[in-house]
């Protein structure tokens, strides 16, 4: 028994010894050897069959050389065309330094550097450039040949619009910069690149205007994107969960966003965006409370029209937090605090039902979350149909065999409609379990139960920062010349200053100097 345990653990070193041998490959430097150096490349990368190696002879003085590249991470043309043809057609007149030959007047891409360890040439093929051996020489070149499949550029999904921009960012962190770079042609805007991922080692990018931003809320951002200490980044969710304040809160303390429209106009208010390979989903930091019910929409129609839409949300939101909870308060405890008409209304309509107030809002609220989860999971068509049919399906079932009234299936339509309003995924997620939270308070204590968590909820609020911002501003600590931009927004004319919660160095986004 003891014998195999030991030969087990002896077999576990081994194991352990052989997995660490290709990392300890990595950080040798590059030989004069082709062969060597091709063999240690397909050793380092575990010689994948999707790893394309093409040998060819320089002419004149017949000398060996090789390309590598990863299959389906590169642009072939590219390949084709500005390599291998330009090398063929070029080296036949060159019998010396052909290495650097090819460095200075061959190779027609903009996108090349020398290399002299096996960290820099691995790391290099899995982004999808190409790295060119030649013989007896210990420098490689590394060619930006990155491409393949790749999304489209498509009007976003999850921010859909009548009036603005049609374009949305893709999964390519490149594309997503030049979005930018297109809406803000300053010199001071900057995107300072890490890399995110002990294993996927992708890129992420941090973008600010330079001028603009307060620098603190930068240095802090670059701070807590250090201590990310994962494999892989594969949504910018993970560095949004890594980096907020407070992960025991449900409210959303960092913005997301597919809308590069979206982006540009936070970045010149003073905020940072965070951009992560292979996701379309760009963060916002710093972000208020009050930011979640704001649209872009808001900005492509006049003050007046805005305004009306901003106040209809805050009234959807009153609407998808609180009215099942108020119904089973006022039903179950405070039947004198409602008209004696609409009493007798629902009394009659509740006439028969087996279950209290709360059992009945609880389970069709249940029963709509269920529904509205599968609509999501379904694929578009059929998740539409599901969730419109089976609504009006059971809602009617449930009425017809008296498991519950007529006035709490349009109680929770309301509620429905009300969440669908909020513009934002992440807080009406918040809306949702607050809204349980507060049907479960009502049936407990009434509408003192309401009041008492109403009160926890806004005392939680004001004790939250988002990357050291108070997440209530301008609202708590109140910032009166932010409130032409809250729930009344001012005519575009006099939105000339930014928020102030957010500390610009530049506070006006126009020079109000006399010319």
């Amino acid at each position: 028994m003891a014998r195999s345990l030991f030969n087990r653990k002896k077999q576990n070193t081994q194991a352990s010894q052989n997995k660490q041998q290709p990392q300890a490959a990595a950080g040798k430097n590059i030989t004069k050897n082709l062969d060597s150096n091709l063999e240690e490349i397909k050793k380092l990368l575990g010689n994948p069959s999707d790893l394309v190696t093409r040998e060819l002879m320089i002419g004149g003085l017949e000398t060996r050389a090789a390309i590598i590249y990863i299959n389906g991470l590169t642009d072939k043309d590219l390949i084709n065309d500005n390599i291998l043809k330009t090398i063929q057609l070029n080296m036949k007149q060159f019998e010396s330094n052909v290495l650097e030959k090819i460095y200075q007047e061959v190779i027609a891409i903009t996108d090349i550097k020398k290399s002299t360890t096996m960290d820099e040439v691995s790391s290099a093929i899995l982004n999808g450039s190409t790295a060119f051996y030649l013989d007896e020489m210990d420098t490689v070149l590394l060619m930006g040949t990155s491409g393949g499949e790749t999304r489209s550029i498509e009007e976003p999904s999850t921010e859909s619009l009548i009036r603005g921009p049609k374009d949305g960012f893709v999964e390519s962190i490149e594309t997503n910069i030049a979005l930018i770079r297109r809406d803000i042609r300053d010199p001071n805007l900057r995107f300072k690149q890490h890399e995110v991922g002990k294993r996927s080692k992708q890129k992420l990018v941090v973008s600010y205007v330079e001028g603009i931003v307060n620098q603190e809320i930068v240095d802090e951002i670059d701070r807590r994107l250090k201590t990310i200490d994962v494999d892989i980044v594969a949504d910018s969710a993970y560095v949004e969960q890594w980096i907020e304040d407070s992960f025991l809160s449900i409210f959303p303390q960092i913005a997301n966003t597919e809308r590069p429209d979206r982006v540009s106009t936070a970045l010149t208010q003073g905020k940072v965006a965070i951009l992560v390979e292979g996701t379309p989903f760009v963060l916002l930091a710093p972000t208020a409370l009050s930011e979640t019910l704001q649209s872009m929409e808001d900005y492509n129609q006049r003050w007046v029209a805005a305004t009306l839409q901003r106040t209809l949300r805050y009234f959807s939101a009153f609407i998808a937090v609180f009215l099942p909870g108020l119904y089973i308060a006022l039903v179950s405890y405070h039947p004198g605090m409602i008209p004696s008409t609409l009493v007798f209304s629902i009394a009659a309509s509740r006439e028969g039902v087996p279950f209290p107030a709360a059992v009945e809002a609880v389970l069709m609220a249940a029963t709509f979350e269920i529904l509205h989860e599968a609509g999501i999971r379904l694929p578009k068509v059929i998740g539409q149909t599901v969730g419109i049919v089976g609504g009006l399906v059971i809602g009617e079932a449930a009425v017809s065999a008296g498991i519950v009234s007529p006035i709490m299936v349009i109680v929770t339509a309301l509620t429905a409609i009300a969440t669908f309003s909020v513009p934002s995924y992440s807080i009406a997620i918040t809306f949702r379990i607050l809204r349980f939270s507060l049907m479960i308070a009502a049936a407990l204590l009434g509408l003192y139960g309401i009041i008492i968590v109403y009160i926890m909820v806004n005392i939680h609020l004001v004790n939250m920062k988002s990357i050291g911002v108070p997440y209530t501003a301008p609202f708590a600590p109140s910032f009166v010349s932010d409130w032409r931009d809250l729930i009344i927004r001012a005519p575009i004319t006099k939105l000339i200053q930014r928020p102030i919660y957010l500390k610009p160095t530049d506070e006006q986004s126009k020079d109000t100097k006399p010319e």
